[in-house]
Formats: C-alpha cells, structure tokens, sequence
C-alpha cells in the first residue's frame, strides 16, 4: 500500500526523471517514465543488476505481516531481503539514498518482547550502519488516498471505516495518522534534501510532506 502511494507520487513529480518498480509481478501502471522489473525471487536480483544502476533513491517498502510466522521466517523476509536489496543497490550506486519503511513501535534495542519490533529494529540499525544515506520511516496508522488498496483484505475493511473519519482522527490524534500521499511526498522530500533525523516518526513525516 505505502509502494503504491510512493509510486504515484514519483509518477506525479516533475523533478522525477525515472522510475523503476522491482517486484514479482508488474505494477500495472503505464507511464512514459516508469519500467517495471519483474523477478521471481527478489532474493537473487544477479539477472537484473544492469537495470538497477544510475539511480539517486530506493524507496523499500515490501513488507509482511507476522501474524502466524515465527522468528525464523519473519527476519527471512524482513531482514535477510531487505539487507540483501540494500547491499547490492549500494554497489551499484554509489551515494544511493535508501529510505526503509519500517513501523511506529519498532524495537531500536532488539531486546523487547514484540518479535516484529525487534526484528524490524535490527533491520533498521543494520541499515544504518551501511555506507549510504539511510532513513527510518516509522508511520502509525496511514489512510489511504486516491483508491489505493492494501493486498491484505481485512485491512481494506479497516480503512473503508476508517478513511471517512480521516478529518477527525487528524484533528485529535495528529501525531498518530497520516496518508499514502504525506508518506510518499515526504519520502521524495527526504531523498532529495535529507533531514535532520535518521528515524522518522508520523509527525516528521507529516510535517517534511507539506
């Protein structure tokens, strides 16, 4: 959901020259500066690597749930493809900027009881410990605009209730709630300007997309 919102946005901006979209099935989206990469194992990206140069920004947004994983296979997608993607775009880009999704309540420690949070906080100081540009979006809850739909059916019922609420939710839990478009704008806005933080939490997202 938070690739859609990022996409649209890339496609929307002017300043963007190119996109590339990675994943195992195609974006379904046709724009003059968009080209999609479809490989079926995002662990092996050896096949692809001479279209995965030249670039300023990755924007990584490819996530599970962990409802009913263990430990194991939960740092397999979370940690073991998310460093791999970040260490072969880094070879073959220089400079690159990564921005990670990650989620509010990630566990920078490692020690806490959540395993999700843990996890996601070993992703992150991982990340930043690598020879890049790296930043840490942690978002709240996120509504999302302009049909955007999340692949995980009983989200889509969360948000068809809770989307029309959006104007109050912002009001009285500002620090808690942002969009698909603030997530993606501020995204862009990090990669080209940076910011005065490594972790992002929903009101820097909030404020840096405006």
């Amino acid at each position: 959901m938070v690739g859609q919102g990022v996409l649209r946005e890339c496609l929307s901006d002017p300043g963007v020259r190119a996109v590339v979209a990675v994943g195992r099935s195609a974006s379904g989206q046709q724009q003059q500066k968009l080209r999609d990469v479809v490989t079926p194992d995002l662990m092996d990206l050896s096949g692809v690597e001479s279209q995965l140069t030249g670039f300023d920004a990755c924007f990584f947004s490819l996530g599970v749930s962990a409802l009913g994983m263990n430990e194991e296979k939960y740092s397999k997608v979370t940690y073991d493809l998310t460093l791999y993607v970040a260490r072969t775009l880094s070879r073959l880009n220089p400079g690159i900027t990564f921005i990670y999704v990650s989620g509010k309540a990630t566990d920078s420690t490692e020690l806490g009881r959540v395993m999700w949070a843990r996890v996601k906080g070993r992703t992150e100081n991982a990340l930043l410990a690598l020879p890049f540009r790296a930043y840490m979006f942690r978002p709240g809850a996120i509504i999302p605009l302009h049909g955007i739909r999340s692949r995980t059916g009983w989200y889509n019922t969360l948000y068809t209730i809770a989307t029309p609420l959006y104007p109050i939710l912002r009001r009285f839990f500002p620090n808690a709630v942002t969009t698909t478009e603030q997530v993606g704008k501020a995204m862009i806005a990090v990669a080209r300007g940076g910011y005065s933080r490594r972790v992002l939490e929903t009101p820097d997202i909030n404020s840096v997309s405006s």
